[in-house]
């Protein structure tokens, strides 16, 4: 297929990149490059004849009817967002302008192209968003599709807005579209914001570990390769106008996942150990959902797919990885602010 990734240099995006070239499809990379995203993430890719890049911004109608017209994708897969909760409570009118009003461009950039290229079956419109739309689980059960939507955050309530703008053209239009909700992203390439890079580097830094309230809170944790697979199999065989929540069946609380990294540490850096006294409790965030969780038995049954990698061989890769890469990860804690989260000074 010819496929239009967004946000293709982004950490999740970079991922279905990879594996869409490998695998053979023809891939434009249309990403605006904001302090999030990183070319270096596809640069396995980016001397082949099968990929393409377009430095542009969802928000740009113009820019995505150009692109649009100049490459004619027979799909497109939506991964670019803002998503980090704590800049949404910061600053929430920049996850409106790219999750909402971005996402309402490229719908209709895709459904003017589609209409103009003839192509009522054979274009498909993935859109990528998140288990956070559907709020906060108590201890028991797990999101499935049907479940209702209770966004918390400014970031959870711009992709919540998002995914019914998506279905509404699947309805509305006829516009062949896809929904995936999926539960938290790690691994390689993983932008120093999140828990699982800050917790990393803050360790191999011998900084502070910050910790959310006691670390009670639960995510079910996905593999980002395991999740690019997913989402790469919803495009190639997924029914169109339906949703697949895709999960990782690894429930950990927070203080538990950090202390697993900390002990990979241990192992990786004994000369840092233990680097579990390194974790301090610090404010809780407001708004900060419980527990989310999810049940991936559509997928499952319908595709084939679950997820290859447990909890504590990702993690281990993950932790080697951001050893090995300095050179990626050094340049990006001077990045607005993200290495003074780390204490490192950057």
């Amino acid at each position: 297929m010819r496929l239009l990734v967004t946000g293709g240099a982004g950490f999740i995006g970079s991922a279905v990149v990879r594996r869409a070239v490998r695998a053979g499809h023809r891939v434009v990379n249309l990403d605006a490059l904001t302090y999030a995203a990183n070319p270096e993430n596809v640069a396995e890719v980016a001397d082949s004849p099968l990929y393409a890049f377009e430095q542009a911004d969802i928000r740009d109608r113009d820019a995505l009817e150009r692109v649009f017209r100049e490459h004619r994708p027979e799909g497109v897969m939506h991964l670019a967002a803002e998503s980090h909760v704590d800049r949404s409570i910061d600053g929430p009118r920049a996850f409106v302008e790219t999750n909402v009003v971005g996402t309402f461009n490229l719908l209709e950039a895709a459904r003017a192209h589609w209409l103009r290229e003839g192509q009522p079956g054979g274009f498909r419109f993935l859109h990528v968003s998140t288990d956070e739309v559907f709020g906060s689980l108590g201890p028991e059960g797990r999101f499935d599709e049907g479940t209702r939507y209770d966004p918390r955050s400014p970031y959870s309530a711009s992709k919540a807005g998002s995914d019914h703008l998506v279905r509404a053209w699947g309805e509305t239009f006829g516009l062949p579209v896809l929904v995936t909700n999926c539960s938290n992203n790690y691994g390689p390439f993983h932008f120093p914001e999140k828990l699982v890079p800050v917790t990393i580097l803050a360790a191999l830094h011998g900084r502070e570990i910050p910790v959310y309230g006691r670390g009670e809170n639960v995510r079910d944790w996905l593999f980002v390769e395991d999740h690019a697979a997913a989402l790469l199999l919803v495009m190639e065989r997924g029914v169109a106008g339906r949703t697949y929540c895709i999960g990782g069946e690894a429930e950990a609380r927070n203080i538990d996942l950090v202390r697993l990294i900390c002990r990979v540490m241990d192992e990786e850096r004994p000369e840092g150990a233990p680097h579990g006294r390194l974790i301090a409790f610090v404010a809780d965030r407001p708004g900060h959902d419980l527990r989310y969780a999810i049940d991936p038995s559509r997928i499952r049954a319908e595709l084939g797919w679950r997820p290859t990698v447990t909890l504590e061989e990702g993690m281990r890769r993950t932790v080697r990885w951001f050893l090995d890469n300095e050179r990626w990860w050094r340049p990006l804690l001077a990045r607005d602010g993200v290495g003074r989260r780390l204490g490192t000074g950057q």
